[in-house]
């Protein structure tokens, strides 16, 4: 198994339009993104075979891409299907054709997949309750100077909220909390309790009862965070964020803020797009320090009990590296106390 062996997100559905290319980095690797002719999304090496230039700068002509600097024409497969300076003499090669990677479009994202592994029948995510009748979702990009480890660690992972977003999203209070730490199948579930109304400015709407909130958060391999909070009816937040591996210390996430408020669905669209865009701004800052500090000293890292998750999400990355298949490791599950 290998991180290539997934499928990731390289745009959003509405913004590749006809005739439109876009250039994305993916592990390292340069696409040039576009439509062919029936509307399918497709997605070739941004490379030409001709003198290297980028295909992603030129232009889309009958759903076929031209590149710029001598107008080769690639089709929705890569294959060279003209070459203006040959003329009527011009006749397709087999060799003329330029890497060509398989596509899907799923809740309003194109993916892509690097691998040609046929062995791993792996899908794209599925978004919770897109588009669904009474849910609403809000949707943010946004670059990190970071790995995606780093990323959904800090997606899913409470002590920090405290610092990093002040009564926003969490005040220091030193509250005692509790949760249970399960790693299985390649995932970790963690199930909290004792949480009531340390949200900031979200306690007053979302749960001015101060009831007990049902709060989970999940890692799904390899790249994938969900944070669920349950506060009873029209009060139910799901926070969904993929990790895309733009580069080994830049990482694009597509964050899906998908709730259901009842009838303060359409009006709470502007305050979570802002409150999301808020807080997501604050974690670029703290994991650009976090990735700077990284890059002078290492990843040497002095664990506490509440940092099992970082643990858990730790050993199946590091699975998929070595090309092992992480829903073999052992099951486990670890009930920790910590305060916030």
């Amino acid at each position: 198994m290998q991180f290539a062996d997934f499928w990731y997100i390289v745009a959003l559905s509405d913004r590749l339009k006809p005739n439109a290319v876009l250039a994305r980095s993916l592990l390292g690797e340069w696409l040039a993104i576009f439509r062919a002719e029936d509307g399918q999304a497709v997605a070739l090496r941004d490379r030409c075979l001709h003198r290297n230039s980028r295909l992603s700068t030129g232009k889309v002509c009958r759903g076929a891409l031209q590149c710029p600097y001598h107008g080769w024409i690639y089709d929705r497969n890569g294959k060279v299907i003209a070459v203006p300076a040959e003329g009527d003499s011009f006749k397709p090669s087999q060799q003329r054709r330029a890497k060509c990677y398989a596509t899907k479009e799923q809740d309003g994202y194109v993916y892509v997949r690097l691998s040609d592994n046929l062995s791993e029948d792996f899908h794209p995510f599925s978004m919770p309750h897109y588009q669904e009748p009474g849910w609403e979702t809000v949707r943010v990009i946004n670059r990190f100077a970071n790995n995606v480890t780093n990323c959904v660690e800090n997606f899913i992972d409470i002590p920090h909220t405290a610092f990093v977003h002040p009564g926003i999203f969490r005040t220091s209070r030193q509250q005692k909390l509790e949760m249970i730490v399960e790693r299985c199948n390649g995932s970790v579930l963690v199930e909290y309790g004792n949480e009531t109304n340390n949200l900031g400015w979200y306690s007053r709407f979302l749960n001015r009862q101060g009831v007990e909130i049902k709060h989970s958060d999940r890692f799904y391999f390899p790249n994938i965070t969900c944070v669920e909070y349950n506060m009873g009816d029209n009060r139910h937040l799901f926070i969904t964020s993929q990790s895309v591996p733009e580069t080994e210390n830049s990482t694009l996430v597509y964050t899906d803020v998908t709730y259901n408020y009842g009838i303060w669905n359409k009006l709470a669209r502007p305050f979570v797009r802002w409150t999301a865009q808020h807080i997501i701004q604050q974690d670029v800052k703290i994991l650009g320090i976090q990735g700077e500090t990284i890059a002078k000293y290492g990843t040497q890292f002095s664990h506490t009990p509440a940092d099992t998750i970082h643990v858990f999400v730790e050993s199946i990355r590091d699975a998929i590296a070595r090309g092992e298949d992480p829903r073999k490791l052992p099951h486990q599950s670890v009930k920790v106390t910590f305060w916030v």
